[in-house]
């Protein structure tokens, strides 16, 4: 039975890791996370459980648009396009993840964690999150408060709720 947002939003983050273990143990799904602005926080968290090898084998930080580009297969021109923080960029991240790595589910992360680097369009505490697979995506873009510490953190809680959230009710199915 797929659980609120708010049942979600009130767990620890060793408890929404362990039950997306148990998600994708009792699904049989592989996950790998594309991390920009969380630096790895969120392969960290998945790591933090024991067994978790059973389920994620593999991580990017790809901090920069080169590194995005050389290894998650993100064109340049998109990022150039609409810069990394969008969209378009993190959607392209969790396909290249997820095809480079051959797990079955991706999460992929880029924002503005500050204190600089802000626009008026994307301010600091902007995040955009996507989940999916090689061939399909969902993504969101977020407006985390805080200083940088804050962000990063609400931006690793949100990857790995996300998570859950996909393997709790795919897609095609009604929600």
């Amino acid at each position: 039975m797929p659980h609120s947002a708010t049942s979600l939003a009130n767990l620890d983050l060793t408890t929404l890791a362990e039950r997306l273990g148990r998600r994708c143990r009792e699904q049989g799904v592989s996950v790998t996370a594309a991390e920009s602005c969380t630096g790895g926080g969120v392969a960290s968290a998945i790591t933090a459980v024991a067994g978790s090898s059973d389920y994620f084998e593999t991580g990017y930080v790809t901090y920069s648009n080169a590194a995005k580009a050389r290894l998650l297969g993100v064109a340049e021109a998109l990022i150039a396009q609409h810069g990394a923080v969008s969209r378009e960029v993190v959607e392209a991240m969790v396909a290249g993840a997820c095809r480079d790595s051959g797990a079955k589910l991706g999460v992929a992360i880029s924002g503005v964690a500050g204190p600089d680097g802000g626009t008026p369009e994307k301010p600091v505490g902007t995040v955009w999150l996507a989940w999916g697979s090689e061939h399909e995506q969902r993504a969101e873009r977020f407006q985390f408060p805080g200083d940088r510490r804050a962000v990063r953190e609400r931006a690793v809680r949100e990857a790995i709720v996300g998570l859950i959230r996909y393997l709790e009710n795919p897609p095609g199915q009604s929600r």
